[in-house]
């Protein structure tokens, strides 16, 4: 079976017929186009495939995209602006909190929605919010500053 989903997509209205089946991450990458969402595990269990919707975590390898028919979804290639990165962004790039750049997607969407929540969250509130994204290279240390770096005034370059 088929549905007519409807969804903002990064600030674009989208309508597509597509299996009831189909996985959100499926739509992002394959219908859209937008590969910055990674998938990982295919079991919820990575958080690669992190994005918003609504302003909240969703893991879109778990998610049936006609699941978020008429909601707001945000993917990483919305972040920047006019090709520039965001403060995000910039202190990932800065404070070397990318490492092999994998989990990166998902780490910095599910640091977005904690930080539109909560502006100036502490260390434990910091890692709580990233608990669902796994690195593969260990470098939780550099995410976790590299979050931090974001919300200290002069933290990163402008």
């Amino acid at each position: 079976m088929a549905s007519i989903v409807k969804m903002n997509v990064n600030g674009r209205e989208q309508e597509h017929l597509i299996p009831d089946s189909l996985l959100l991450i499926e739509f992002l990458r394959d219908r859209l186009g937008l590969t910055g969402t990674k998938r990982g595990c295919d079991g919820g269990e990575c958080g690669a495939c992190t994005v918003l919707v609504n302003g909240k975590q969703r893991l879109g390898c778990v998610t049936l995209a006609k699941s978020v028919s008429g909601q707001s979804v945000e993917t990483i290639e919305s972040v920047e602006t006019r090709g520039r990165l965001s403060r995000l962004q910039q202190a990932f790039h800065e404070k070397l909190g990318t490492q092999c750049g994998f989990c990166t997607p998902g780490m910095i969407m599910a640091a977005e929605g904690l930080l539109r929540d909560n502006p100036s969250p502490n260390e434990a509130e910091i890692k709580e919010a990233l608990s669902g994204n796994l690195c593969r290279c260990t470098g939780y240390v550099k995410i976790i500053e590299s979050v931090q770096a974001a919300i200290e005034p002069g933290g990163v370059s402008p």
